[in-house]
């Protein structure tokens, strides 16, 4: 059985926790951001871990990353 590949979108969005948590940027970053509030733009700094549906997801792409 060959190795399963892993999806070159995800490996470069997405990283697995030491816990088995998945990291992601924050969404809705990328333009516009004249139209949203400070306190988006400060909460919206960094990374977040993915929730539970979209974690189970992303694991599905990435095979060898659990």
């Amino acid at each position: 059985m060959p190795k399963m590949k892993t999806k070159s979108s995800a490996k470069k969005r997405f990283k697995v926790t030491s816990s088995g948590r998945v990291v992601a940027a924050q969404a809705g970053k990328q333009h516009g951001m004249i139209k949203r509030t400070k306190k988006f733009i400060r909460d919206a700094r960094g990374t977040t871990t993915l929730s539970k549906p979209d974690e189970k997801i992303a694991k599905g792409f990435m095979p060898y990353d659990r």
